[in-house]
C-alpha cells in the first residue's frame, strides 16, 4: 500500500492505493473448469450466472458416458454426474443449482441472490420450484418420447398437466412482477428462464403459450440481457407440442417349417400294485370350472386388447388418435360403454388420497382385465372434489364385469349412448383426462387396461 499526500490551500487530502485484491484477480483468469455437455438447461444456467457475476469459467473437452467413468473424474465427482465443477482453489462441486449458487456467491456485488437473506430465500424458492415443478415433467416426457424410459400415454397426460400447472403459478405470480425476488435480475430469474426456454421448444406449444403472457414476457427480457444474449442464443418455438411415435412393428421371416421328428415308440406303463388300483377308484373327479358368461358371448369384431395398444400409443384427441382408432372399430353389440360416479364423494378430502382409491379399486377388478377397460379421475379440489370415469366393457350388462371387486356398490353407473351428444362428450373427456363437471376439472386420474 502506498501514502500519497497532496496540499491543496490549507487542507490535505489523503488518498490511499491499495494493490489489486484477490478477489479481482480471480475475476481476472477463470475459477474453475466446467464439465458438462451443450444443451443442458443447468449448464445454461451456470454460464449465465457467471456471465452476470463478471467470472470466466474454462470449460475442458469433455466425452459422457467416457471421461465420467475414469479413476481420475470419479476421484473428484464420485458420482459421475455433470454438469461439474473443479474449482481452481481445490474446490469441487456437482449439481447444477449448487453451482450456480456458489458462483452468484462469490459475486455479493451482481445481486443474483438478492440483497438480503430474505431474498436469498426467495430465489432458492424458485429456482427449486422451476426444477421440481416444471423441469422434472419435461425431462421425463423428453425421455419417454425418444425412447430412454418405456411409453405411457397415462403417466405423459399427467406430466404435462403437472407442468402446465407450474407455468400457471408463475402466470399469476408475473402478472403484478417484471422481476421474481426484487427489481433487479436475480437466479431465480435465469433457471425459469432456461426451463422455458426448454419448454418452448419441445412441450409449449402456440396455442399453450397464448395461455401465458406474462411468463412469455418475463422470458423474452430476460434472454435478452445483454450479458446474456450470446449465453442463451435464439429459441426455437414448437407450433405443436412434440407427441410420442410408436416405433415401426418389424416384421419376422417366416422360417421354413422342419419335418416333422419320428413318434417316439410308446412306452407300456408298468401296472400299478393292487392298492393303487383301489385307491384309485375311490378317488372322486373334479367338478370343471364353470366358464364365464362373458366368454359364452357371440364373438366381437372389436378386440380389447387393440384398443388399449391404440390407447395407450396414441394421441387421445386429433386425426389418427385413440378416439378415431375407437370409432372405427367400436362394436356396440358385443360391448358397452358405462358412466361410474363415486356414491360419497363427501366423504374425499385430499387429491392423491382420492386418486389412491381409484387405483385400489382397479386392483379389485384384476379378475376382470381381459373384459374391461376404464379412465377414472379425480375432479375438483382438495375437500371439494369428485370421482367419475368411464369403463368400456364386455357385454351389455356392467354387474358381471364389476362385481369382482367386494366395493363395486360404492359407484353408480350408468349405460353411455355415443348417440347422445352429452354421453359422447362426456366419454371423450373421460379419456382425454380434460372432463370437466359442474366446474370441476379434472386433477388426476388412473387407466385400468
Amino acid at each position: 500500500m502506498t501514502w500519497n499526500i497532496r496540499a491543496r490551500k490549507k487542507t490535505s487530502l489523503l488518498v490511499l492505493s491499495f494493490p489489486p485484491s484477490t478477489r479481482e484477480l480471480e475475476k481476472m483468469a477463470p475459477i474453475g473448469k466446467l464439465y458438462s455437455v451443450p444443451g443442458m438447461g443447468q449448464t445454461t444456467v451456470i454460464k449465465a450466472t457467471a456471465a452476470v457475476a463478471g467470472v470466466e469459467l474454462e470449460e475442458p473437452a469433455y466425452k459422457h458416458y467416457e471421461d465420467n467413468k475414469k479413476p481420475e473424474f470419479l476421484a473428484k465427482f464420485p458420482h459421475g454426474k455433470i454438469p461439474a465443477f473443479e474449482g481452481t482453489n481445490g474446490f469441487n462441486l456437482t449439481e447444477g443449482a449448487a453451482i450456480a449458487r456458489y458462483i452468484a456467491s462469490i459475486s455479493p456485488n451482481s445481486g443474483l441472490l438478492g440483497g438480503t437473506v430474505e431474498d436469498a430465500a426467495l430465489v432458492d424458492q424458485y429456482v427449486h420450484f422451476a426444477e421440481t415443478e416444471i423441469q422434472t415433467s419435461l425431462q421425463y416426457i423428453y425421455m419417454m418420447i425418444n425412447g430412454y424410459i418405456p411409453y405411457n400415454k397415462g403417466i405423459h397426460t399427467t406430466l404435462a398437466e403437472s407442468q402446465l400447472r407450474g407455468f400457471s403459478t408463475l402466470e399469476t405470480i408475473l402478472l403484478t412482477r417484471t422481476y421474481l425476488v426484487g427489481e433487479r435480475l436475480t437466479l431465480a430469474d435465469i433457471t425459469v428462464a432456461s426451463v422455458t426456454f426448454l419448454s418452448v421448444s419441445y412441450t409449449l406449444d402456440a396455442p399453450l403459450r397464448a395461455r401465458y403472457p406474462n411468463v412469455l414476457r418475463h422470458f423474452d427480457l430476460i434472454i435478452n440481457q445483454p450479458k446474456l444474449k450470446d449465453v442463451f442464443g435464439q429459441p426455437t418455438f414448437v407450433e405443436k407440442a412434440v407427441q410420442y411415435t410408436p416405433p415401426a412393428k418389424e416384421k419376422k421371416e417366416k422360417e421354413p417349417k422342419q419335418p416333422a421328428p419320428a413318434p417316439a415308440p410308446k412306452r407300456e406303463k408298468p401296472k400299478k400294485a393292487e392298492e393303487d388300483d383301489e385307491e384309485d377308484e375311490n378317488l372322486v373327479p373334479e367338478e370343471p370350472k364353470p366358464k364365464n358368461p362373458l366368454d359364452l358371448l357371440p364373438k366381437s369384431t372389436f378386440n380389447l386388447e387393440d384398443w388399449k395398444r391404440a390407447y395407450s400409443n396414441k394421441d387421445t384427441r386429433g386425426p389418427g388418435g385413440s378416439l378415431e382408432w375407437f370409432y372405427e372399430n367400436f362394436d356396440k353389440e358385443g360391448f358397452s360403454i358405462y358412466r361410474v360416479d363415486f356414491k360419497y364423494n363427501e366423504e374425499l378430502t385430499l387429491i392423491f388420497m382420492s386418486s389412491n382409491q381409484i387405483g385400489g379399486f382397479f386392483n379389485r377388478l384384476e379378475a376382470s382385465r381381459k373384459y374391461l377397460f376404464g379412465s377414472v379421475g379425480v375432479l375438483g379440489s382438495a375437500n371439494d372434489s369428485i370421482i367419475a370415469g368411464v369403463l368400456i366393457l364386455r357385454g351389455q350388462d356392467v354387474k358381471p364385469v364389476v362385481e369382482v371387486a367386494p366395493d363395486y356398490e360404492s359407484y353408480d353407473y350408468r349405460k353411455l349412448d355415443l348417440e347422445n351428444s352429452e354421453d359422447k362428450a362426456f366419454f371423450e373427456g373421460a379419456l382425454a383426462w380434460d372432463l370437466e363437471i359442474d366446474g370441476k376439472k379434472w386433477q388426476d386420474g388412473k387407466n385400468f387396461k
